[in-house]
């Protein structure tokens, strides 16, 4: 890892989501305005239970010529146990990268030296990605070293000094056109992840980032968050054409790299033309494995055949009859279909109107996946329970759901009552 460290101590691990997918459903070129932090650090920590606040942090824009100066002060540390050395000034070269190397392993440091010294490359900066899932869409993280992963970004952001100083106080830096679509809470923490005890981090700043990441935190929460250090390579191809440096970096990074052009990705938010890889690991890590697929028209996917076969089966539950889903749902989603029935709720669940579980696609309008797309979320009464409502969704059935490890889309920041998926792995004895 890079980064001087002012604490050594680590939270426990926690579910994180690893893909590489444009989880973007806006592009870097639709994130408006100028780089923002919020006006104050965390005072109190997380608040308690869920985040469901507004998402819209009170915060004031910072002009990047005021604190991109060496005299800018830095913010207080915001968690000592995930700080690192703040940033001094910025010094070389800016300039979004031309190519994303990623792998679902780290990427050994003479495979980045060889990349590094191939005629045509310029600049090369590691970094660790992957996505956590929250409320069913999947976001792209990357862990990174602030002090020089900031030179990757739009020059704005990289001369933005008080956006870095707050990512090395170990904070989040979030783009700004997810501002306003995120569960935060009254004090501004997110939960990166889906599950019940994934890591709540406090948003530090909304600052434009290097295309295909959502959110950017720094290396100390690489093991928290459950990430695959340095599994990642930024590349900066200068005059040469990236087209042309892609086989030869593909060589170099071997079969299970990725190398995708971060041109297309900005454009359409996916580069359709080379395999995409999710390796997810936490808590529902042995419900997904490692999932390679590649894209299809109108939002379609199409999962490796081998995944399908190991992974998706089709099997009756109570009251919805057979369902076809992830293996590893199937004990949880029986147990709370079968307490829905002995406490005789069944007729509260409507088995003509269940709308799947697994279907392999985007969320509609985006290139993020769901966990439908991993056979771990399912639908139901889906005509009263639409998006954005209250819903007609029995509370006592999503209490039973709940208990068994799901999480209920009612809950969240623009709701979807009709969805469940699971958060954590429960086993009925």
């Amino acid at each position: 890892m890079r980064g001087g460290r002012t604490a050594a101590r680590w939270l426990p691990a926690v579910l994180a989501v690893l893909a590489l997918t444009a989880a973007c459903a806006t592009t870097q070129a639709e994130d408006p305005g100028d780089p923002a932090t919020t006006s104050t650090g965390p005072a109190t920590g997380p608040a308690t239970g869920p985040a469901t606040g507004t998402g819209t942090s009170t915060g004031t824009s910072t002009s990047p010529s005021a604190t991109g100066s060496a005299s800018a002060s830095a913010p207080p540390v915001a968690d000592p146990a995930h700080a690192v050395d703040p940033p001094g000034p910025r010094t070389g070269q800016v300039g979004i990268a031309d190519l994303i190397v990623y792998s679902t392993r780290t990427l050994r440091p003479d495979m980045v030296r060889a990349i590094k010294h191939l005629k045509g490359v310029t600049r090369v900066e590691p970094m660790a990605m992957g996505q956590v899932v929250i409320e069913n869409k999947a976001l792209t993280v990357a862990a990174v070293d602030p002090a020089t992963y900031r030179n990757f970004t739009p020059y704005a952001s990289a001369e933005t000094r008080q956006v870095w100083a707050r990512v090395a106080g170990g904070e989040v830096a979030l783009r700004p056109g997810l501002r306003g679509k995120l569960p935060t809470d009254k004090q501004d923490y997110v939960r990166l992840g889906s599950g019940k005890d994934a890591p709540q981090l406090h948003v530090g700043a909304w600052a434009p980032q290097t295309p295909e990441v959502d959110a950017v935190v720094n290396d100390t929460w690489i093991e928290p968050l459950g990430m695959q250090p340095d599994n990642a390579l930024l590349v900066t191809t200068g005059l040469a054409s990236p087209e042309s440096m892609r086989k030869p970096i593909e060589r170099i990074a071997g079969g299970g790299a990725s190398v995708q052009l971060t041109d297309v990705v900005a454009r359409k938010g996916l580069d359709t033309s080379v395999q995409q890889t999710a390796l997810l690991v936490g808590t529902v890590a042995d419900a997904v494995g490692t999932f390679n697929y590649t894209v299809l028209g109108g939002g379609h996917i199409a999962p490796d055949p081998a995944w399908v076969r190991s992974h998706i089966t089709t099997a009756p539950v109570p009251i919805l009859g057979d369902v076809t889903c992830n293996r590893l749902i199937f004990p949880q989603l029986r147990a709370a279909l079968q307490e829905v029935v002995d406490r005789g709720l069944a007729s509260k669940i409507h088995p003509q109107e269940y709308a799947g579980c697994y279907y392999p696609r985007f969320i509609a309008g985006t290139t993020s996946l769901s966990n439908h797309s991993f056979g771990l979320a399912l639908d139901l009464n889906v005509p009263g329970n639409q998006r954005g409502t209250a819903g007609e969704m029995d509370r006592t059935v999503v209490a039973i759901f709940e208990k068994w490890g799901f999480t209920w889309g009612g809950d969240w920041h623009y709701t979807d009552p009709m969805h469940f998926e699971m958060n954590a792995l429960v086993k009925p004895r």
